[in-house]
This record gives C-alpha cells, structure tokens and sequence, in this order.
C-alpha cells in the first residue's frame, strides 16, 4: 500500500519501504531528492556481502591463522565503511527532515535502521542460496531483464527443508523491519515522532 506524504508537509523526502528494497537490489539510476539515502542503503547492502563474505572466510575448517588475521582487518574495514555510510544518511536526515519539538523521539537514527534491514536483506538472499552481489539480471537480446535461476544450497546434513525454514523465517524478519519502517516514516510524515541527528 502506498503512503501519501504530500499532504503532510514533511516526510515526503523519505523513501518508501518498497523503494528501499529496490535500492538493496539494484544501483539507483534516478535522480531523487532522497538518493544519497538510496546509495547508502545499496552500499550497505555490499559491505554486509563483504562482511559475511570474510566471515566465511575467518572460520573455514582449513582458515590459518593468517586468513583470520586478514579476515578481522577487512571486517574492521568493512564496519568503518558501514558508520561512514550510517552517517551519511543520519545527515541527509539532519539537513533534509524537519524535526517537529514535541513528538517522540525514535530510539535509533535512520541510518541504523537501513543498516540494521540491509543486513537481515543479505541473510535472506543468503538463505535462499543467493551468494553473489545484488546487481540487476543481465538482460536479454530483446532488452528484457533474464531472470537468473538460484538452486538451493541442499546438503547431507541440512535437508531441503531446512532451507525452506530458514529462508522463510529470514524473508519473514525483513518483512518485520520493512513494516517497521514503514510505521516510523509514517509517524514521522504525521509529526508523531522525529528521528535523531546524533
């Protein structure tokens, strides 16, 4: 359901839950008011690829002692990337946002949400097998987007099944923050609560 924020004479500048999962999916190619926002959602979502990439990586039965070494300074990199994008979007909020005296103030900035739904993104595309990056399908002669079939990763020691179960239960933790999200934009939109610039 799509939410009017016109009216409200603020709010109109953030993104919709749906436009936000588009940005985790694919690059944004508009020029939006709230593109800085997207981008840094987009690049959350690769840096959480990383981060769980390199996690892998440290705890592999065959991992040195130099692989976990290697492993924790790309994790720390990572993670600095991540509080530089996380503040990237609490500024555009800053500058962007009028913040109402008087409504609640929400317990987290808007860049820890978006970082917090990019990660719980990632273990869902991990969960139904999905390993690479989130870029578009590669399109077809005709110019239509292909749609890339992903196997499940089905194991001896983990039944089909069990994938069943975990991806459902990943796509159902994003579908939780995504409804949060849309709840806060829209106390925000109707001067109910106002997000930090901390």
């Amino acid at each position: 359901m799509a939410i009017d924020y016109s009216g409200a004479g603020f709010g109109a500048e953030l993104p919709s839950p749906d436009t936000l999962l588009r940005a985790f999916r694919e690059p944004v190619n508009t020029d939006r008011r709230d593109r800085d926002v997207l981008e840094s959602a987009h690049e959350l979502v690769r840096c959480h690829e990383h981060r769980h990439h390199a996690l892998e990586t440290a705890h592999a039965a065959d991992a040195t002692p130099d692989d976990v070494a290697d492993s924790t300074h790309h994790i720390d990199r990572i993670d600095e990337r991540r509080a530089e994008l996380v503040a990237r979007i609490d500024e555009w909020v800053a500058v962007n946002i009028p913040h109402r005296t008087g409504a609640s103030l929400h317990t987290e900035t808007l860049g820890a949400v978006i970082d917090r739904m990019a990660a719980k993104w990632v273990a869902a595309q991990q969960a139904l097998g999905n390993t690479g990056p989130a870029n578009p399908p590669p399109k077809a002669v005709d110019g239509r987007a292909r749609r890339r079939a992903k196997a499940h990763r089905v194991s001896e020691d983990r039944p089909h099944r069990g994938v069943d179960t975990e991806a459902h239960l990943q796509w159902y933790r994003l579908a939780e923050l995504a409804d949060g999200y849309r709840d806060l934009i829209t106390e925000v939109a109707q001067h109910r609560r106002r997000l930090p610039t901390w």
